[in-house]
This record gives C-alpha cells, sequence and structure tokens, in this order.
C-alpha cells in the first residue's frame, strides 16, 4: 500500500460567509461549520473561500492552516453578542486551526462558480491556479464557449435572469428570434449530490417558467463529444426560430 506523504494530506476548502469570519480565523484561529452540513470525512487541513463580498480580494482562495481540534457548541455560545439571531441554537463544530498561511498565490474561482465544502489534497491546494484544478474538475464551460464561437452561435457567458425573489446565473444565454435559450455545463463532481440535483430541477423550471428552452450538458458529453453537445443547441435555437442578436419573442 502507497504511504501517504504530505502532498496528498487531506484538505477541506470552507467559505468564509462575512469579514468577520476572516478576522475570527486570523486573530482567533477557529472557524464554524454547522453540525447539519459539517462533512463527515476527516481532514488535516482547512483552506478558506472568500466569495465576492470581499471585494477586490474576493472570488478566490488565500489562506489554509492545519487543523489542531475540534469540539461542538451552539452559535450563542461561539457569538454571544448575536444572541438573537435565527440560529443561536443551532449547533456548530468549532475547529481551532495551527498557524495561518498564505498560499503562494491565490487559487481563482474561474469561471465563477458556486463554492461550498469540498475535499481536495494539499499538493493541488498548493499548485492550483484555479478552483476547477483544485478540484480536477474538467473545464467545460471554456469548451462550449470554444466550439460556439468556432460555430458562430453567439453566446453571453454567466447572464443573469430574474424574476420575482428569484435570481439564476445561466452558463450561457443564446439569444434566438423568438426567446432565449439557455446552456447549462454539468460538471460531474458538482453536480452528482441529490441537493444539488434538486436545486438544477428548480432552476431549469424557473427558466422554462420564463419562456426558455433549457439544454444540459453532461461533462461526460462535453469532453468525449462536443460536436453533438453542439448539436443539441442547435436543434433547440431552431425551436425558437433560430439564432439572432436582436431577438423579437
Amino acid at each position: 500500500m502507497r504511504k501517504v506523504g504530505a502532498q496528498d494530506e487531506v484538505v477541506l476548502v470552507g467559505v468564509l460567509k462575512r469579514k468577520r469570519d476572516l478576522a475570527i480565523l486570523l486573530h482567533e484561529h477557529w472557524y464554524r461549520m454547522p453540525i447539519s452540513r459539517a462533512p463527515r470525512r476527516a481532514f488535516c487541513y482547512l483552506a478558506f473561500y472568500q466569495p465576492a463580498l470581499f471585494g477586490r480580494q474576493g472570488k478566490c482562495i488565500r489562506y489554509y492552516a492545519r487543523v489542531v481540534r475540534s469540539r461542538v457548541r451552539t452559535r450563542r455560545d461561539l457569538l454571544p453578542d448575536e444572541a438573537a439571531h435565527p440560529d443561536a441554537g443551532e449547533k456548530y463544530r468549532q475547529i481551532y486551526v495551527g498557524r495561518i498561511r498564505q498560499l503562494p498565490r491565490p487559487i481563482k474561482n474561474v469561471p465563477p462558480r458556486r463554492v461550498s465544502f469540498g475535499f481536495t489534497t494539499r499538493g493541488r491546494l498548493l499548485t492550483a491556479r484555479t478552483i476547477l484544478k483544485l478540484y480536477l474538475v474538467a473545464p467545460t464551460e471554456q469548451i462550449v464557449a470554444r466550439a460556439l464561437t468556432r460555430c458562430g452561435i453567439p453566446a453571453f457567458p454567466q447572464y443573469h435572469i430574474s424574476g420575482g425573489k428569484k435570481r439564476y446565473c445561466l452558463d450561457f444565454a443564446i439569444p434566438c428570434v423568438r426567446g432565449f435559450v439557455a446552456v447549462e455545463c454539468d460538471n460531474a463532481k458538482a453536480h452528482a449530490g441529490v441537493r444539488q440535483r434538486r436545486r438544477d430541477r428548480k432552476k431549469d423550471a424557473f427558466v422554462r417558467r420564463q419562456g426558455w428552452v433549457v439544454v444540459r450538458l453532461t461533462e461526460r458529453a462535453i469532453v468525449a463529444d462536443i460536436q453533438s453537445c453542439i448539436s443539441a443547441v442547435r436543434h433547440a435555437t431552431r425551436t425558437l426560430g433560430g439564432v439572432t442578436l436582436f431577438p423579437t419573442g
């Protein structure tokens, strides 16, 4: 059996949801996660994703640290000045870490995608430049973007659609004569879970209610047979009168 080395040590990527969480991490050396959503797999390190709310310092991973110990406490115990919070009584795992280390270069979230708890290795953490590389995810969106461009199909990446209180980001929006086609690229790891598949179905239903046609492309299809994927997109655009830069529907 191959001996596990430092490069293979397991790293859990967590999200710093508030600037205060980063301040706590840097000054008090602990991080929290709800017991109800905490991963069960053991890990040696924590890496910390900073979302868009961090401005120019956001959409990337900058820091990581070795796990020292953990304990279970309520949110009220951890943040007593926020005792009125709706989740004050919920149980959290408080994870203490050692020295906070800064990566040689930030791991950027390009193209931007939703980041939640995820596992990687210390070796990939120290060498990856993007979230996709960190998780060994195929660059499906780039593959599709290049293929659409080669075929002359106009597509707007990371297109936001909203209605009521709902707002979604689509991988691609293709304008057609009588509306739009939404193209979603489903990476195998990111879309394998039951919870994510449920989110995908809700998203598709919402987009269709807005009058759009939805095309979902799997990672396997994109990597192995991009031409069939483009054919599926072309077929969808024809149902809306073909592509155009100025839809009338």
